[in-house]
């Protein structure tokens, strides 16, 4: 029979999963056995168990294998750090290269559009550059003919404003004249009671009373 393929992922029954840790970890010890005195390695091993038992193999020492390890991991990131940066400043180096390509290629769409350097140019490019004048063209004229369209709204708006303004002065300009009819109209008429009143009044001596 074909034997099924693992999953991997953790193994939920605890019994299987302790089974499947031994005859995994032996194995592991026995290819790492196998492997230094093949191949004449140095290698070390280090387990723990779930339960944080510990299982080890070593070809000479694991504090030994250890150091070393640790000293080759300085030298390495070393190394690692000198690659980065050497990485980084040829990546620099393109990213100035693409830039430069792009700002020559700026400026010379720049000259051609302002009719400048026309002269290596083929039919195909002047082509593009007409047409490319054109689109400018036709966003240029939208803009304006927006810009037309909001002012002529504005003034519209001012007009309404005057021209109520301008109707309710007329209305006062015809109500002035009527007040200032009727305001001398009562004084006359004010003037005229006094007068008759002080024509009533007797000015001199009291006359005396005649006796019979």
């Amino acid at each position: 029979m074909v034997r099924g393929k693992t999953e991997m992922k953790r193994i939920e029954n605890a019994t299987s999963r302790q089974v499947t840790f031994s005859k995994r970890r032996s194995g592991l010890l026995k290819k790492a056995f196998e492997l230094s005195v093949l191949c004449d390695a140095e290698v070390a091993l280090i387990i723990f168990s779930p339960k944080g038992k510990l299982y080890e193999f070593s070809s000479s020492s694991t504090n030994k294998t250890i150091e070393r390890y640790k000293k080759n991991d300085k030298y390495l990131g070393l190394n690692r750090s000198k690659i980065a940066d050497i990485q980084t400043t040829e990546h620099l180096k393109e990213e100035i290269a693409t830039m430069t390509r792009k700002l020559e290629f700026l400026e010379d769409s720049k000259r051609k559009l302002l009719g400048e350097g026309l002269d290596s140019s083929s039919y195909d490019e002047l082509q593009q550059v007409e047409e490319q004048l054109e689109r400018s063209l036709s966003c240029i004229r939208a803009r304006k003919n927006l810009l037309f369209r909001e002012q002529i709204a504005h003034l519209k708006e001012e007009e309404k404003f005057l021209m109520k303004q301008n109707a309710d002065l007329k209305k006062r300009c015809e109500v002035l004249p009527q007040l200032m009819t009727t305001v001398p109209q009562e004084k006359e008429d004010t003037e005229r009671q006094t007068m008759e009143v002080e024509t009533e009044l007797f000015i001199g001596l009291p006359q005396r009373q005649r006796s019979h």
